[in-house]
């Protein structure tokens, strides 16, 4: 059996995560090390390390779901723009990044730089604001 992805420890409960959109088949929370403020992390809750062994429905699920959060981090924050990233290498649980971008800003990923890590109250502040019904 394989082990339990820190992902699947989240969406099992047992790691507590600032949860933003929550599904019975995808789950979106905020980075613990956030590129900039409401950086989310969308996920599948079935653990598939690859996004692309992911079957087909899986696969437009995930990307339906992440265009609707991406779509909701843009109006809720005002950004002008929401990246996107699917990196694959921390985790071995399929996940894409979606990363608000201020005006006027750019977000460096080549090198993908370390960013430091929020406060709690800071990204329970920001979750509480990106909450989907």
């Amino acid at each position: 059996m394989q082990e339990q992805s820190v992902f699947t420890k989240i969406i099992n409960g047992e790691i507590p995560a600032h949860r933003i959109y929550e599904d019975d088949r995808v789950i979106a929370f905020l980075s613990i090390q956030p590129l900039s403020a409401g950086h989310t992390l969308v996920v599948p809750k079935k653990q598939i390390s690859q996004i692309w062994d992911l079957d087909e429905d899986d696969y437009r699920y995930l990307w339906d779901t992440a265009k609707i959060i991406a779509k909701h981090l843009k109006d809720t924050l005002g950004s002008e723009r929401i990246g996107v990233v699917v990196k694959g290498f921390e985790v071995p649980h399929t996940h894409i990044h979606l990363v608000p971008i201020p005006h006027s800003h750019t977000v460096s990923l080549d090198p993908y730089p370390e960013p430091e890590f929020a406060e709690n109250d800071e990204l329970a502040a920001i979750a509480n604001s990106l909450k989907m019904q």
